[in-house]
């Protein structure tokens, strides 16, 4: 069953357009159907289905935006969330212009969107039928593996359908519809250590495979860090310097950086949402379409993403990236979601391996908090495989670290990365449902920070 079945998205949208009567208005929806499988000690512990459409109705006065949302579907929710939206609007409005520069005009985005929906290669039709009975295969096959090395399975099995459909008082049209899949592993023994693995794909079929997943690897002040801790210090590095919001008011860690260096020659970072292996999105909150950005170039910042919010407080040479992740823009800025770091020359990770004498070896990190943002410094866990390097090679467990370090100074620290790449996520699927990862490589550096245990 297609995602649009049944009253259509694009009908709601126009309905509500047409309910809120004159002004400018924008009305976005995002309907989400999506399974949950959770388990623990391998067996099946919870399991959630969601089947839900939210609009949200946005309103401009004089520079000045304000919103309102209801998942009722009825004619009388849907102007009764305009009025309340119209109202705030109009409230804050009385204390003079504002900042906002306006909806986004057709031909400023490109154009009105064809009438049909735009699914590309986001979206997988196998995925979007959201059979439970993938997620009972997937666990099962979860739970045998672990079983095999006499270890007990914990972790989640996700997949989703979000459709997304924008339609504003300017002409502007977008329809998107995108799926996903993730699982998440770790696996432990009797005497409670841990080996963790997890994969995001647009595609339940043969991407997020539990065979995989469920494997543990080599088991457990040069460090090697897989993908999942490699994505994981990318997406803080997102909103601490790369927000464009935090650049115009001059509180990004690259304020006054871009065009110098920021990091080692082999760091090529890029925002592409068309690059392979990551979740493509065709437009943002506002309707903007995207398109891949360099942000970081031979180790030499070139750029911030902004909405149009952001880019109005930048100046007039200065446009929206495609960043705005709500209608008129998230209160905290804008931020990258296809975070894409480019791999380097390293075959395997027992290349990166082979340098060090004494070091440390990181599957991934959790807990993870700003402690100086214009710094990009951090301190968090490891977790789940934190193990001892010793000439080169993996020789026994060590307990969870914690670690206080900047994302920029380990990126400047950066002596190697290899050549496959993973999307890496964390499966954070609160709230509204918006899947997205990081495309990341394995990689050492030197100095990694450890500051307690």
């Amino acid at each position: 069953m297609s995602i649009g079945a049944g009253a259509s998205a694009r009908d709601i949208a126009e309905r509500a357009l047409a309910l809120a009567g004159p002004g400018e208005t924008q009305v976005t929806v995002v309907r989400e159907r999506s399974l949950v499988s959770r388990f623990a000690r391998s067996a099946p512990t919870q399991a959630t289905a969601v089947e839900d459409t939210e609009v949200e109705i946005l309103v401009v006065r004089d520079g000045h935006t304000a919103s309102a949302s209801t998942n009722r579907l009825d004619d009388d929710a849907l102007r009764d969330a305009a009025r309340r939206a119209g109202a705030a609007a109009r409230s804050v409005a009385r204390s003079g212009a504002g900042p906002y520069p306006g909806l986004l005009e057709p031909d400023a985005a490109g154009g009105a969107a064809a009438p049909g929906s735009s699914r590309a290669r986001g979206f997988d039709a196998a995925t979007a039928r959201l059979d439970p009975a993938d997620a009972g295969t997937a666990l099962a096959a979860a739970f045998a593996v672990a079983a095999e090395h006499g270890l007990e399975a914990f972790g989640i099995w996700t997949a989703g359908a979000v459709r997304t459909v924008i339609a504003s008082s300017t002409g502007l049209r977008r329809d998107e519809q995108v799926t996903d899949a993730f699982m998440k592993v770790v696996c432990r023994d009797d005497d409670g250590r841990s080996g963790f693995a997890a994969a995001l794909a647009r595609d339940a079929a043969g991407k997020v495979g539990p065979e995989a997943l469920a494997e543990l690897g080599p088991g457990a002040y040069p460090v090697v860090l897989e993908p999942a801790a490699v994505g994981a210090l990318l997406e803080f590095l997102g909103w601490l310097a790369f927000n464009g919001l935090a650049h115009a008011e001059g509180r990004s860690a690259l304020s006054g950086r871009l065009g110098t260096a920021v990091a080692a020659p082999t760091i090529d970072l890029a925002d592409d949402p068309v690059a392979a292996g990551t979740l493509p999105r065709g437009f943002d909150f506002e309707g903007v379409r995207k398109a891949p950005l360099t942000l970081i170039e031979g180790g030499v910042a070139r750029a911030v993403v902004h909405d149009r919010r952001s880019a109005a407080l930048m100046g007039r040479d200065v446009r929206s990236t495609g960043h705005a992740t709500r209608p008129a823009g998230a209160s905290d800025g804008p931020s990258p979601s296809n975070l894409v770091l480019a791999g380097g020359d390293a075959a395997d990770v027992a290349e990166l391996l082979a340098p060090i004498e004494r070091g440390i070896y990181v599957t991934r990190l959790w807990y993870v908090n700003a402690v100086r943002e214009k710094e990009t410094l951090l301190t968090g866990m490891t977790r789940d495989g934190t193990f001892l390097v010793e000439d080169g090679a993996i020789t026994r467990p060590l307990r969870d670290v914690r670690f206080t370090d900047s994302v920029l100074r380990l990126l400047g620290a950066t002596e190697a990365l290899t050549t496959a790449r993973q999307l890496a996520s964390e499966g954070d699927f609160y709230g509204r449902r918006f899947a997205h990862g990081v495309l990341c490589p394995a990689l050492r550096a030197g100095g990694f920070r450890v500051t307690g245990p």
